[in-house]
């Protein structure tokens, strides 16, 4: 019978920032004449400190067996909610209720002490999770196959690479069965197998009827594991549901101002036959996007000026048009690519622009990848590309 494993409600988390003067030392004559002057204009804040809200009034309630992916941008305040709910830090205000044990796995290093041996410090994480010696005997080989550091296990963790300390501290947080299992984006540091095991177990997890909240920046594995999401932005919840639609608002979330790239008239135009003025890039269902998921078509908008009558083009003067280029079968590996947009005829060039228009191909939702995705980043990736006329 599900219930409710997390209440949050009304949560924010404030920090005071504090900002050094600018100049080359601080004397303590100076310290002392600002502290007077501040007392004697009944003044006891400082002039260089100033308010952040990591949270800002966030509320949620995730039921147990809930598979829960937390996503937005960076500084988001993503890994300061997980810290509240891990009590590694206090909320300024509101209140988190949660109904069982939890772990956590936040950074690399977090809960482990570095001069204990692999083994001493996994009886000492089920000891602070409240297990007893015979409940961490009987997980203790399964712990240690799934890590894969059986070689290593009486050795100070100080002395393990960043990829043996992940594997170890996830399969503490996973093995050790809390009744809520969080995880941050420190999964990066393992290798492609080992976070496809790490995935696979919390699924695992989660079908045990425990929770689990799973913060990344990566959107395939975050659709692959969650049922639900939360998408956080300045420290604010603006979406929650289905992972899916949150992962819908993030991406919209994203498509910024870039999405659409505005070129310099050319110095010498109206000597030219055309020129190009704007790109802009587009998802499938033409909504503008600085960001396309992998494998999805998505669509180049390029406008241009036509100056005088031309053989190939079917316009008069002064008329603007614009093809649309449609890239439906998309092979390109995630990450950045550059477009490079030319206006000719068979006669001559009459524009090219290179280095302008950037896009990214983002690590994705539902990707169907297979053999023809390419990691080339330069050169004539597509065979087949439709156009169309469009007349504004």
């Amino acid at each position: 019978m599900s219930y409710t494993a997390i209440q949050v409600e009304n949560l924010t988390k404030q920090y005071i920032l504090r900002h050094q003067q600018v100049g080359s030392y601080t004397a303590l004559r100076d310290v002392l004449v600002d502290k007077v002057k501040s007392y004697a204009k009944g003044k006891f804040t400082s002039q260089t400190k100033e308010t952040f809200l990591a949270l800002d009034d966030v509320s949620f309630s995730i039921q147990s067996g809930d598979r829960v992916g937390i996503i937005g941008r960076n500084g988001a305040g993503k890994s300061t909610l997980l810290k509240v709910l891990s009590r590694i830090v206090a909320p300024t205000k509101g209140r988190v209720t949660l109904d069982g044990r939890i772990a956590s796995l936040l950074e690399v290093g977090t809960g482990f002490h570095p001069e204990l041996s692999g083994r001493e410090n996994i009886y000492l994480n089920g000891a602070i999770l409240g297990m007893s010696r015979a409940e961490i005997d009987r997980k203790f080989d399964e712990i240690v196959a799934f890590a894969e550091v059986e070689r290593f296990l009486d050795t100070p963790v100080k002395r393990y690479s960043s990829g043996m300390y992940v594997r170890l501290a996830f399969a503490v947080a996973a093995h050790l069965e809390p009744e809520i299992l969080i995880v941050d984006e420190v999964l990066a540091v393992g290798d492609a197998a080992f976070q496809k095991k790490c995935l696979g177990r919390m699924k695992e997890v989660a079908g045990e009827g425990r929770t689990v909240i799973f913060v990344s920046h990566n959107m395939e594995a975050v659709q692959k594991l969650c049922n639900t999401g939360i998408l956080l932005h300045k420290g604010k919840l603006v979406k929650e549901g289905t992972m899916d639609s949150v992962i819908k608002a993030y991406l919209e979330q994203n498509a910024s101002a870039q999405s659409i790239f505005e070129i310099e008239k050319p110095a010498d135009a109206a000597e030219r036959a055309g020129y190009a003025e704007r790109v802009i890039i587009r998802n499938a269902d033409e909504s503008v996007t600085a960001e396309v998921p992998v494998a999805s078509p998505f669509m180049v908008d390029v406008e241009f000026i036509i100056q005088r009558e031309l053989d190939h083009f079917i316009v008069g003067a002064g008329i603007m048009t614009m093809i649309r280029f449609h890239f439906d079968d998309v092979h390109l590996a995630p990450g950045m690519y550059k477009l490079i947009i030319g206006l000719s005829n068979h006669e001559s060039s009459f524009h090219f622009i290179d280095n302008f228009v950037y896009f990214d191909i983002s690590e994705a939702v539902g990707a169907k990848l297979d053999e023809r995705v390419v990691n080339l980043r330069s050169g004539l990736i597509f065979n087949q590309v439709k156009t169309e006329l469009i007349s504004l």
